[in-house]
């Protein structure tokens, strides 16, 4: 498959509390096909610890990155 099902588009930020439920989205992005960018970004907002991760969709062959 060289695109995303469900016409999801080919890089997300995933971003939320830093609980299991981000943890499932994130999940879930793997299991689609979604591959990590990079590790993740982490903030405290004053009450919880907020992360951000960046996932993409890899290139098929001949295709750009």
């Amino acid at each position: 498959m060289t695109t995303p099902p469900d016409g999801l588009p080919r890089y997300r930020v995933l971003t939320g509390p830093d609980d299991a439920s981000f943890c499932r989205r994130v999940s879930e992005a793997l299991d689609l096909g979604y591959r990590l960018h990079e590790g993740p970004a982490l903030t405290f907002d004053g009450e919880n610890v907020v992360v951000a991760q960046a996932v993409v969709w890899p290139a098929g062959p001949g295709e750009r990155a």
